[in-house]
């Protein structure tokens, strides 16, 4: 059996117990479909696995596996894959959660067998109470010895502050404040959405846009929209509500960065790294595009790609512009800049979206605003990137065809688009 005891980090008395029989791998991070959950912001969402690699009658031999962006420390030892002894003191980044890892030996009569291992792989944890194995926090906890940018208490496991309640929601943080709304860090401590406790976004409607009937439309279009699609580049809807006389989404975190902060931060990135994301990011437009009706996103911009720090990729965010084609001409939405000309009319398209394309790759590669490369041609306006060194040929042709001033002239859908965007591999 395999004992992991989350330690207070300066006595290294037991908080936490998490008793492991018959098990083969073991998942530990912050995301809920890990074995071993912890809600610290330096634990990353899949941060490290332990796997047995082969058994004895002392109960075999482990072997650590780090995942986490923040890295892993085996003994005070930063490490990345390595044999893990008895004993041993594992750390999820500097300052962050301690584990201490102990193999229970195994009687004659309660042994190991590879067979039994292969049957078991998929068991789980079992949280140990802490009544039985923690009395040191029968009382109220301090939430001493916590960083300032930790959200729960590595003693308790309970959120530092909490703003507000609504619902039944614990507001942590907020995350930004736009014309349209507000966003809150929200906390669902009772496992309403999943049957576990989780973060999520929490989404609210500003007071003075809720006297503007076409903000409502808008707010009330995104968690239609949301509710009703299915994509790994999407946010998950988990609720929509009204509280007090305000409107709420509530839909799932994307742990990541958005692209316009990640190169204003990290500057430009290489032409390769620009197509990956420009044909994920295509392919979850052609999924909207297949809707029936087909939907289009009309607000495609850098700050509403979001690269998920798990695995590198795009997440399509802001779903309040979004439209079916096949309804009335509404209003001009978009980004200057970033906004086709017929959809400027009000008049979108879905080749509308595949215009963002272009000046987006043109952003991703130069870290400039695309508006400064928009120069007169003829009798209209193109972007002009000749002079620019890291925008290949074959992608300053991709990115004259997705902005053509006529939707005709372009791309016509985002598999003919990313087709094209793979060729310059």
């Amino acid at each position: 059996m395999v004992t992991l005891t989350l330690l207070e980090p300066q006595q290294k008395t037991p908080l936490k117990q998490w008793c492991f029989e018959n098990s083969s791998v073991i998942r530990v991070g912050r995301a809920t479909d890990n074995h071993v959950v912890l809600t610290d912001t330096l634990v990353s969402r899949h941060h490290l696995e332990l796997r047995l690699v082969n058994t004895n009658h002392h109960g075999g031999s482990w072997q650590v596996i780090s995942q986490g962006t923040n890295g892993t420390f085996l003994n005070g030892v930063l490490v990345i894959q390595s044999q893990l002894p008895d004993n041993s003191l594992l750390q999820m980044a500097q300052g962050g959660p301690i584990l201490k890892f102990q193999i229970e030996e195994k009687t004659a009569n309660n042994s190991w067998s590879p067979q039994q291992v292969e049957e078991t792989v998929v068991n789980t944890a079992k949280p140990v109470s802490t009544a039985q194995k923690s009395p040191t926090l029968s009382y109220t906890c301090t939430h001493e010895g916590n960083s300032p940018s930790n959200l729960f208490c590595i003693r308790c496991g309970q959120p530092l502050t909490v703003q507000k309640q609504i619902r039944q929601y614990q507001v942590l943080r907020t995350l930004g404040q736009g014309g349209m709304g507000t966003t809150f860090l929200a906390w669902d401590a009772a496992g309403v959405i999943s049957g576990q406790p989780q973060l999520l976004v929490l989404k609210q409607m500003n007071a003075d846009m809720a006297k503007i009937a076409k903000a409502q439309e808008l707010f009330d279009r995104e968690a239609y929209t949301l509710k009703s699609l299915k994509h790994t580049g999407i946010p998950k809807y988990y609720d929509f509500f009204v509280e007090d006389g305000k409107k709420y989404l509530a839909m799932e975190l994307v742990h990541g960065q958005d692209l316009e902060k990640r190169i204003y931060t990290t500057g430009p990135v290489t032409p390769s790294q620009a197509i990956a994301w420009m044909s994920q990011t295509c392919d979850i437009l052609n999924y909207l595009h297949s809707q029936d009706p087909p939907l289009i996103h009309r607000d495609i911009k850098p700050a509403n790609l979001m690269v998920r720090n798990a695995d590198n990729r795009v997440v399509v965010l802001d779903f309040g512009a979004v439209k079916e084609i096949g309804t009335t001409p509404g209003t001009r939405i978009g980004a200057e800049g970033y906004c086709a000309p017929e959809q400027e009319r009000g008049q979108p398209l879905t080749q509308s979206d595949l215009y963002a394309i272009g000046p987006t790759l043109i952003f991703l590669l130069t870290g400039e605003n695309p508006f400064k490369f928009y120069r007169p041609k003829g009798r209209s306006f193109r972007f002009d990137v000749a002079k620019v060194p890291t925008i290949t040929p074959q992608l300053r042709e991709i990115i004259d065809r997705t902005t053509e001033p006529l939707p005709r002239d372009r791309y016509q859908t985002a598999k003919e688009l990313a087709a094209a965007l793979a060729a310059c591999k």
